[in-house]
């Protein structure tokens, strides 16, 4: 039987596994007997990737079936400090799944898109940390901020984070309409895009980035993905652009009712 390599998002592990990628997904979402219930999400790994970091071998040879048959749902190779020793190009399909167990994969986009125009963002930390930021940079200038040109004493070796919607309140915090948003914090959200002052000039803004929360929930609304998920790990990104609303409905329409429930 095969053994796969996943590296999940929530929480930050490198996994092997009997299981292909959809019944991974299932399985860890809502456990073997759908006795629990959660999100997922996780990167299926290159099953020739090796590192000195990782006794990756040991699991291997661990994670076979049972005497009867059953799979191998998981071997635990790491729970710790996994991104910064995972390279990007060791990287697959980016695997989102639901509550209820149902999972979609994402490929990898061909280039991480850069933004010109002016405008606020929401990023939604997960890994190496879980915190909700708000920022008046793009999503490669948000990455580079914290990992290869720090704006502060903070720094990591890699990150991944999804962009989440801000609607109206992405050009205009003080008066914009919430619409649908379903955040719980608007008030706080506001205030906090209030804050990061637009360019003036040449001149860079005096506040580029805003916490908002400084551990936060590591679940949300999928449908509140802007573009994508971004992951890097120094110098290295990569973008996994997201499905739209409408292709998600046509085409993995399950998914999407269970992801809306």
């Amino acid at each position: 039987m095969d053994v796969h390599l996943y590296f999940s998002l929530i929480p930050e592990a490198l996994i092997a596994s009997n299981l292909p990628p959809e019944k991974f997904g299932q399985y860890y979402a809502t456990g073997s007997s759908y006795k629990s219930k959660g999100q997922c999400i996780f990167f299926e790994v290159d099953p020739k990737f090796r590192s000195g970091y990782f006794d990756i071998d040991t699991a291997i040879a661990r994670c076979v079936p049972k005497a009867d048959g059953t799979p191998k749902h998981s071997v635990y190779i790491s729970v710790y400090r996994v991104l910064e020793h995972l390279p990007i190009k060791a990287l697959g399909k980016l695997y989102l799944t639901t509550a209820y167990g149902h999972t979609i994969g994402l490929e990898r986009g061909s280039e991480v898109p850069r933004d010109a125009s002016y405008s606020l963002h929401l990023y939604q930390d997960m890994v190496p940390t879980n915190s909700l930021v708000v920022s008046n940079l793009d999503p490669v200038g948000f990455y580079e901020s914290v990992t290869t040109h720090p704006l502060k004493f903070i720094r990591f070796p890699g990150l991944f984070f999804v962009e989440l919607e801000l609607g109206e309140l992405a050009n205009d915090p003080e008066n914009g309409n919430i619409g649908d948003l379903p955040y719980s914090f608007i008030h706080h959200l506001r205030e906090a895009l209030l804050e990061l002052k637009p360019p003036v000039g040449n001149e860079p803004s005096s506040k580029e980035t805003k916490m908002v929360h400084r551990v936060h929930s590591l679940e949300f609304p999928y449908r509140m993905v802007k573009h994508g998920f971004y992951v890097g790990n120094g110098h290295d990104i990569a973008f996994y652009p997201m499905l739209s609303h409408r292709e998600l409905r046509d085409n993995y329409n399950q998914w999407w009712r269970s992801a809306n429930v």
